[in-house]
């Protein structure tokens, strides 16, 4: 399991673990069922307290991604595809504000950012042609 820890983003610790686990479940990375560290070494990987990953675990139980189960470990909850989605549209809903944020800086409109959207897809997908955007200004 691949977590990062930012000091300098204002986030506490255990929520950028929290978050960081909830997209590493929401993507499959982490499957249903899968042991996630234990808290000690996890702590020790991070180079953060026992303290810090107890919460985020804590937290992530009582949201329903993980399941403890005490004595044998801490697992990925299977009721993983409901969280996935909701998880998944999070994040592109987040990816989406931060890009219409910079487009309005940019002084392009919505319809721009949709039709580039759409050339960029097409561009993507094999066999697929769309027009050119035309986003001068």
């Amino acid at each position: 399991m691949d977590i990062t820890i930012t000091l300098t983003d204002g986030v506490p610790i255990y929520r950028q673990i929290v978050n960081q686990v909830k997209y590493l479940v929401a993507s499959g990375l982490l499957q249903p069922g899968e042991e996630l560290p234990p808290i000690r070494t996890l702590a020790l990987q991070l180079k953060v307290t026992p303290n810090t990953i107890v919460k985020a675990y804590d937290e992530l139980e009582s949201s329903g991604v993980v399941h403890m189960r005490r004595g044998s470990g801490t697992f990925v909850s299977e009721g993983r595809p409901k969280l996935a989605l909701l998880e998944r549209r999070r994040i592109i809903e987040q990816r989406i504000d931060a890009l219409l944020a910079e487009a309005h800086q940019l002084n392009f409109s919505a319809d721009d950012i949709l039709r580039m959207v759409r050339e960029r897809k097409a561009a993507m997908d094999p066999g697929t042609t769309a027009e050119p955007a035309d986003v001068e200004k």
